[in-house]
């Protein structure tokens, strides 16, 4: 139910995206660059569930982080950018969420100084597109706050192209290569 994306740039960066084949929904986003030996470095999630550390290694044993604290993630829909904050438990007045133009971000307060977040749109940074504050909403329900930007007209527009040419891509696995077994 997913189509995989694997992208190579020639400054050395890597790209890998995961669609849903039945909506053309972003599922996932990672980047990953090479460190400054030259091997790959590790990958970085922009959008979807953060990775968690692989079980047995060293670091995982000695110290956990809590599972209580929050959790931020990104999850877009088709027609905005979307920000989700688990295991926030102050009602809805509690936060306050702007834009900072000059600085190119968006920043989550709460009056009661229990949590402070900033976080920049890279889609925005990508296609030198201003800030907005009017695209920006936020919503709070089951201990999750949902932070809502609204996609400007430039991006649909070049997502649906590149949804266009995705669908002209044949799958390197899609079953009718030749597999001869002896």
């Amino acid at each position: 139910g997913k189509r995989k994306i694997h992208y190579l740039f020639e400054d050395g960066k890597e790209m890998a995206e995961e669609y849903d084949i039945k909506t053309g929904q972003l599922i996932s986003r990672k980047w990953r660059e090479k460190n400054t030996l030259g091997g790959t470095g590790k990958w970085q999630v922009e959008v979807g569930e953060p990775t968690l550390p692989l079980l047995g290694a060293l670091e995982s044993e000695l110290i956990t982080e809590s599972s209580s604290n929050p959790v931020f993630m990104r999850k877009d829909t088709l027609s905005s950018f979307q920000w989700r904050i688990r295991n926030l438990p102050y009602p809805k007045e509690v936060y306050s969420v702007s834009v900072e133009e000059e600085q190119r971000c968006c920043v989550i307060r709460t009056t009661n100084k229990k949590y402070y977040k900033k976080f920049s749109i890279p889609d925005l940074d990508r296609y030198h597109l201003p800030l907005d504050a009017a695209a920006l909403s936020f919503a709070h329900a089951n201990n999750t706050l949902i932070i809502t930007y609204q996609k400007p007209k430039e991006i649909l527009a070049a997502e649906e192209q590149l949804q266009k040419e995705l669908k002209k891509i044949k799958a390197a696995n899609s079953g009718d290569g030749d597999c001869k077994t002896q």
